[in-house]
């Protein structure tokens, strides 16, 4: 499998290497079964923009952490585009400290939780939201951070 991840970085906060990025993506791919290539847009954004993209996409006038925006391409043209994942730094700072996670950890669990968004995941329903969630857990188990729900379902991430 190849992967390209293209990533724009359009925040005053800091954010991660941009090789981590491509790890945490690359992990939420291969474990959740993914095989050929991939082609992958992140945008790591301020505020104001998240605010404007979460109205304009989901009528939600409010900052979120991560917002997935999958490729609606025809298969038959059989292109390797997954689709584009958006996250806020602010609200990712944010939420590590309210969660009393490190932020390293969180921002792992945004870029997969965006990722598996990609790959047709979601968490509207809750039987869906208890796959995904062990997906997400499973993932970051692997490459050696904590279960990002403690014990308690992900109630801050249906709608993400």
């Amino acid at each position: 499998m190849s992967l390209k991840v293209d990533i724009q970085t359009a925040s005053s906060e800091p954010v991660p290497d941009e090789d981590d990025i491509r790890r945490w993506i690359a992990s939420a791919l291969r474990i959740s079964g993914r095989e050929g290539d991939s082609e992958v847009s992140v945008r790591l954004v301020d505020t104001e923009e998240m605010t404007r993209l979460n109205g304009d996409f989901r009528g939600v006038h409010r900052p979120t952490n991560v917002l997935s925006f999958p490729s609606d391409l025809p298969p038959k043209l059989q292109l390797p585009l997954l689709g584009d994942i958006v996250i806020c730094a602010p609200v990712v700072r944010a939420e590590a400290a309210a969660q009393h996670k490190t932020l390293e950890a969180h921002w792992a669990h945004m870029a997969i939780h965006g990722a598996l968004h990609l790959l047709g995941y979601d968490h509207v329903e809750d039987s869906d939201a208890a796959v995904m969630e062990a997906l997400e857990s499973r993932i970051l188990q692997q490459l050696d951070y904590p279960c990002p729900y403690q014990g308690e379902p992900a109630l801050e991430q249906r709608g993400a």
